[in-house]
């Protein structure tokens, strides 16, 4: 009798042995189909997910919305500030230039070296290996385009015109490291300080105005324009902004570093300078061949 249930155990266990590696194949095997248990986990899990994420992601949106709604509360305010800030600079340039015209009526000049005509163009070519020394612009000799007229874009000069084809220009950017593109630069402040553009740090992503006067008040924040000394470019382009001063190992001059107010990385559409007021020959300046400031 012991014998009896002995053996009637041992054929039990070996049917649940079987039985086990049965399940275990089954559901190794690739199915199109989950199980109903697992499909019953899976959506019960989904919509547990569900019921949370919903309300979760709700109360997230909601402090985002908030949060976006009161920053453009506070650009709104500033840019309510400044809009009002250029209406009175509008109404200022309008009657400065009105009584600029008066008095130059008066005096009997017609031209000044502020003076120029813009002519519009647009980029259409770009060397990767070059990308911080030239673009190619859509507008030519047709076009009245000559060589070395001074091209910026809405927010500050960008650079040159280097070479000429019938429809289409090479332009020289100032973050070209060429020691020969020079420009006289002017900074306003309380007094007069000049130097020249020479330079361009790609680290700082900052240009250079050399030659600055050692005793010159040079201070950041002052606007850098174009003096229209140099006798290529017309005077009052922005070029940019002093960030930061230093004077030279013999304590002779000051270099400034300048934010250029255009951005050299990105540029399309540009303005074509051209000066009105007489453009002196190079040898009466004492430049060099093929240097112009």
């Amino acid at each position: 009798m012991p014998q009896f249930f002995l053996n009637k155990r041992l054929i039990v266990l070996l049917i649940s042995i079987i039985i086990l590696v049965a399940l275990i194949g089954f559901s190794l095997r690739e199915r199109s189909q989950p199980s109903w248990p697992e499909q019953f986990v899976k959506d019960t899990s989904g919509w547990v997910q569900s019921l949370v994420s919903k309300p979760t992601q709700y109360v997230v949106d909601l402090f985002g919305n908030l949060q976006d709604l009161q920053n453009t509360y506070q650009e709104n305010k500033q840019l309510k500030t400044r809009v009002d800030k250029l209406a009175s600079l509008e109404a200022q340039v309008q009657k400065l230039e009105k009584d600029n015209k008066q008095l130059r009526d008066v005096l009997g000049e017609k031209k000044t070296l502020s003076d120029f005509k813009p002519l519009p163009a647009t980029a259409i070519g770009r060397n990767p290996d070059q990308w911080n020394d030239i673009i190619v612009i859509d507008k030519g000799k047709i076009n009245g385009i000559e060589q070395n007229m001074a091209v910026m874009t809405a927010t500050g000069l960008v650079g040159k015109i280097k070479s000429v084809n019938q429809f289409s220009s090479t332009v020289q950017l100032l973050s070209a490291l060429d020691p020969k593109n020079r420009i006289s630069a002017y900074i306003q402040g309380e007094a007069n300080a000049y130097g020249l553009v020479e330079g361009y740090d790609a680290e700082k992503k900052q240009l250079l105005v050399k030659r600055i006067p050692y005793d010159a008040k040079v201070k950041k924040g002052q606007t850098v324009i174009t003096s229209g000394l140099g006798g290529v470019f017309p005077a009052g382009l922005l070029i940019g902004t002093v960030e930061s001063v230093k004077t030279d190992q013999y304590g002779l001059n000051q270099t400034a570093y300048i934010k250029p107010g255009a951005n050299f990385y990105d540029i399309e559409d540009v303005l074509v300078i051209k000066r009105n007021a007489t453009q002196p020959a190079a040898s009466d300046m004492g430049a060099q061949k093929g240097e112009n400031l």
